[in-house]
């Protein structure tokens, strides 16, 4: 199989591309990004690769999109702009990328007769919805610009499966971590933050009381669902949207208390005002993915955050200021 990785500069996108490289059923694997949010230096590793390549382009712009699917046998389309905040700041550049862009990487991959598009949905999409754990069938309104734009994602993905014969897999992502994730900017994860703080011995800020809860889903559990929703020859399993979770709930305060253990730091923190456009508590329900894709969520959250600190401790020469 050949496959184009949209955003696969970013922290998700480059931790697949290296897990598909070691794979023998996949031939060839083309990262489309135009590193406004992913870096070069995730996918360095990958340059000279025999079957690696690496095409800088947008998609925003129609022609990249189709450039980058010929020759292709499925998409994993995890290029986005994402971030609550940043889509209530800026909903206008937020709706091009992550509705315009995905309708162009639908349309695209039509339009090259690509059997599969795997994309990258969102837990935000289950917005006001009080029902815990979440179940996919049962979604609320949306809290921000970001979540309405990762809705109209599955319905346009609904609309060409129905129209056109294009195969679809959803995975709605509950709030992933683990290396590769940027610690900086004003749009970083909690987690990253977190680590960075305990890193500089300087107090983190946590948004209200610090008992919103997540349900906290480490990179390697993604990278499985991915694969496996690109992979699967189960044919209930597709034109569907899956939890893509651990299935466990973290309070800020005990994700903090967590790392400070991990860490060995007596740090405080700052507690700040709550973020509009947030819920309050997130939980998935994993069992679709399991009975229908065979998604098997094996690193717990304690375990991910021991390597992934770990791996911020030692790359301080990544470029990364933690």
């Amino acid at each position: 199989m050949n496959v184009l990785i949209t955003g696969g500069a970013g922290f998700i996108g480059s931790n697949l591309v290296g897990h598909l490289l070691q794979m023998p059923e996949v031939s060839f694997v083309r990262v489309l990004d135009n590193l406004a949010t992913g870096f070069e230096k995730n996918i360095s590793e990958f340059a000279g690769h025999p079957r690696f390549e690496f095409m800088q382009g947008d998609i925003r712009r129609y022609d990249d999109c189709l450039a980058a699917c010929a020759g292709i046998d499925a998409v994993s389309h995890q290029a986005a702009l994402g971030s609550v905040p940043r889509s209530i700041n800026d909903p206008l550049t937020s709706n091009e990328v992550n509705v315009t862009g995905s309708l162009n990487v639908l349309t695209a991959a039509k339009e090259a007769g690509i059997r599969r598009v795997v994309f990258a949905a969102s837990s935000s999409t289950y917005g006001d919805h009080p029902g815990l754990p979440k179940v996919e069938d049962k979604i609320g309104k949306p809290l921000s610009p970001y979540a309405v734009t990762k809705y109209v994602n599955e319905l346009y993905a609904q609309v060409y499966a129905r129209t056109y014969g294009l195969e679809y897999i959803g995975l709605r992502y509950f709030n992933v971590f683990g290396p590769k994730q940027d610690p900086n900017g004003a749009y970083a994860a909690v987690i990253p933050l977190f680590i960075k703080a305990i890193l500089d011995n300087e107090p983190p800020r946590i948004n209200g009381d610090g008992e919103t809860s997540r349900d906290f889903t480490y990179i390697d559990n993604v990278v499985d669902a991915n694969t496996k929703a690109l992979f699967t020859t189960n044919p209930q399993a597709v034109n569907q949207v899956y939890n893509v979770a651990f299935g466990e709930q973290t309070t800020l305060n005990g994700l903090f208390e967590t790392l400070k253990q991990i860490a060995g730091s007596d740090l405080a923190a700052q507690y700040v005002p709550e973020r509009p456009g947030d819920v309050r508590h997130s939980l998935a329900d994993i069992s679709k993915a399991k009975s229908l894709l065979g998604y098997d969520p094996r690193v717990s959250v304690r375990d991910g955050l021991k390597v992934a600190f770990d791996w911020y401790r030692q790359c301080h020469n990544y470029s990364y200021s933690v």
